[in-house]
């Protein structure tokens, strides 16, 4: 379930304090302080909760059945096999007896997002570059968790469960399927499909040959990293949501990045990004074939989405591959 897209969630509604101690009283938590909504929380499916022993994220109503069982998989393997800041230990309650849904409970990681406008503005070229070789430094340290077959978390038998087809097939079917559905909201024309199709197809040896299946967080984005500053450096402190994970092309983490610091105007930044982690990776053939691919996976995504619920950001005027194409050749530029 963790390659469905889901463009709603279910929300965690109005909580009790009664029952919010009945949660922290069932896991040893402290008695309970305050609680407040998280102002990332996509899908108001998260709660900051303070306790007299400490900061904690309850995240409930899932999305899918065994939702939280997939996340706690991900944090753990994370926790144990790098060295990054993930919510560990993930608790996850499966009776539904408190809140009428399952739910995880996790600690609130230290930090900032480095995207808040308040915090951004206060940051130097050198500062924001940092920031850039930390979230480099987070996706090779996450993308070192290698399997054996491309696929996703089976939660109910507890393993990975291999794509029905090769990574290749399930990856260009989803990009046409999400552009076939794009044509509900908004105009496709037969050049776009066309474009997309040769785009395709010129990429293909680059998957065809592609042996190496890695771990995937599928939503790599400001909103899910927190950095902190150190007396005179950064440092990366929390990262964390892993709902839409997966094992297939690492590089796939890539595109919601990219297009942030593009759409920013800070495009420099931008190819430091993939440059940096295009030195760091050992699997660098077709690289910037592979990356066309899943960016033009990410805009697909995104033109949809953006069209459907009309928040269209660009000039109305241009049509999808006119818009797409700056972001899937931005990579030949470096």
């Amino acid at each position: 379930m963790t390659t469905e897209i889901f463009f709603s969630a279910n929300m965690i509604g109005v909580l009790t304090n009664e029952q919010l101690q009945r949660m922290l009283d069932r896991f040893n938590l402290g008695n309970l302080i305050s609680y407040q909504e998280t102002s990332k929380g996509v899908g108001k499916q998260t709660l900051f909760v303070s306790t007299t022993s400490g900061d904690y994220v309850l995240k409930g109503n899932p999305l899918y059945e065994g939702q939280f069982k997939e996340e706690k998989f991900y944090v753990d393997n994370l926790n144990k096999l790098t060295n990054l800041p993930v919510p560990y230990p993930y608790i996850v309650d499966e009776q539904e007896d408190i809140f009428g849904w399952t739910y995880a409970i996790m600690p609130r990681l230290p930090g900032m997002h480095f995207t808040d406008q308040n915090q951004k503005e206060k940051l130097n070229k050198e500062e924001k570059k940092r920031i850039v070789e930390l979230l480099v430094n987070c996706l090779c340290e996450m993308h070192q968790w290698k399997v054996e077959q491309y696929g996703e978390f089976d939660s109910k038998n507890q393993r990975i469960r291999p794509f029905e087809s090769t990574y290749k097939t399930w990856l260009y079917n989803r990009i046409r399927y999400w552009l076939k559905d794009a044509e509900k909201y908004s105009v496709i024309t037969s050049k776009d499909i066309e474009w997309v199709e040769d785009l395709l197809l010129s990429c293909e040896e680059a998957f065809d040959v592609l042996n190496s299946p890695t771990f995937v967080m599928g939503d790599f984005k400001a909103d899910n990293v927190l950095v902190q500053r150190l007396t005179e450096d950064w440092k990366l402190s929390g990262i964390f949501d892993f709902t839409t994970g997966y094992f297939g092309d690492g590089i796939a983490d890539l595109p919601r990045i990219v297009s942030m610091y593009i759409e920013d105007g800070e495009e420099e930044l931008a190819k430091h990004f993939i440059t940096a982690y295009f030195h760091r990776i050992e699997s660098k053939e077709a690289f910037k074939e592979r990356f066309k691919v899943h960016m033009l996976h990410q805009r697909v995504l995104d033109w949809g989405c953006a069209k459907a619920i009309d928040n269209v950001t660009w000039d109305h005027n241009l049509s999808f591959s006119e818009w797409a194409q700056r972001y899937t050749d931005f990579v030949t530029s470096i």
